[in-house]
């Protein structure tokens, strides 16, 4: 596909600030396991061979996530991070991103604030299904982001869990990301309250407030790298070491489920705690299964049993069928009387989730709840 590009025209950009002093920043490689000695060291003490060019002023969760990615590859591990909005300072870089008004890749230019910019994960990559306009974050990620996981978890890039992975993380992290910076409501609704706490909102938080003075806002943007590459570092391993591994675990548990109970209904997670929703409707399509599963019983930490409804897709709090309405919000021996069923423990208010001390317990209450659509 042929790359967008757009003059570059004025040094401002949608993020403010028409200052054209350069600021530089100097980092060394982020390894996760050592954010916390980043340095600031001076650029000519240490050879820099490459220069990341961003904007300078107020910074975004985008461009610190992109920085961060690209920090990561052999290319650009000891670039020096150049923050500026001077056209001709920019020229010098090697990479820039998030400024400048242009999307090319053969110059590698990666901004999205030109008003021709509609570039998405399925306009770039025509096998992918996300929609939603990209961010610096996205560009990166698009063009590196296979490279960067391979590194990462030491496979090969077209290596199938390499490629399973690439899609987690951008659905996962960086889609909101990109959301986030161009604007993009989650919904059309109207929103029943707010989310102040994700992740571009708290590197937004490191940015100097309106009545600070004298903040190195330099130092601030190295925060939000370490911030950022930690949570970015942390998803990419949770889906190779915990996410990926229980697969097989929720595909046993699903092929295993007509002798847990003869409605189909009804599954057995022997291992508790293992991440299930994401593998349970994909390999319910994948397996044909009918008619859907409505429960999965589980052991906690402390060994008693779980009973927890399976939602009607991943992220919702709508359940496929709730648990029996007379039992929410009751609690241990009247939960019990109410029932009929021995060792109850409790079933959530909202009728998600229960709990038994056994597992005869807990399985007489899934076919109970089962049962309610048939009575």
């Amino acid at each position: 596909m042929s790359p967008l590009t757009a003059s570059m025209g004025s040094t401002t950009d949608l993020h403010g600030s028409t200052s054209n002093d350069p600021t530089r920043l100097s980092l060394k490689p982020c390894d996760v396991s050592a954010f916390r000695h980043m340095s600031g060291e001076p650029a000519s003490k240490r050879p820099c061979m490459m220069k990341i060019g961003t904007h300078n002023g107020t910074f975004h969760c985008d461009e610190v996530l992109a920085c961060f990615m690209l920090k990561q590859l052999p290319k650009y591990k000891d670039a020096e991070i150049v923050r500026t909005r001077d056209a001709a300072v920019l020229d010098t870089c090697d990479i820039v991103v998030d400024v400048g008004g242009v999307f090319d890749t053969a110059k590698n230019r990666f901004d999205h604030h030109q008003r021709t910019f509609s570039e998405s994960m399925t306009t770039l990559r025509p096998n992918k299904t996300w929609e939603t306009k990209l961010s610096s974050a996205g560009l990166v990620y698009v063009h590196f982001g296979a490279e960067l996981l391979a590194k990462i978890l030491e496979l090969p890039r077209d290596d199938p869990v390499t490629n399973i992975i690439y899609d987690k993380v951008y659905e996962n992290f960086v889609e909101e990301i990109d959301a986030i910076d161009n604007g993009i409501n989650q919904t059309d609704g109207v929103q029943k309250y707010r989310i102040t706490t994700t992740l571009s909102s708290r590197v937004g938080n490191l940015n100097p407030q309106w009545n600070q003075t004298d903040v190195d806002v330099d130092a601030q943007f190295r925060k939000a790298m370490e911030m950022v590459g930690a949570e970015f570092m942390d998803r990419v391993l949770y889906y190779k070491q915990s996410w990926l591994p229980a697969r097989d675990l929720v595909q046993t548990a699903i092929k295993q489920r007509m002798e847990v109970d003869e409605s189909g209904e009804i599954v057995c997670m022997k291992e508790g705690g293992a991440p299930w929703k994401d593998h349970l409707f994909s390999l319910e399509a994948e397996l044909g299964v009918s008619p859907p599963i409505k429960y999965i019983l589980y052991t906690d930490q402390s060994g008693a049993w779980r009973i927890q409804c399976v939602p009607v897709r991943v992220g919702s709090f709508e359940n496929r069928l709730s648990i029996l309405e007379e039992w929410r919000g009751v609690r241990d021996e009247e939960l019990t009387k109410k029932s009929g069923i021995p060792g109850c423990i409790f079933v959530h208010a909202g009728g998600f989730i229960g709990g038994n001390k056994t597992y005869d317990g807990v399985l007489e209450m899934a076919r109970r709840c089962v049962k309610q659509t048939s009575s």
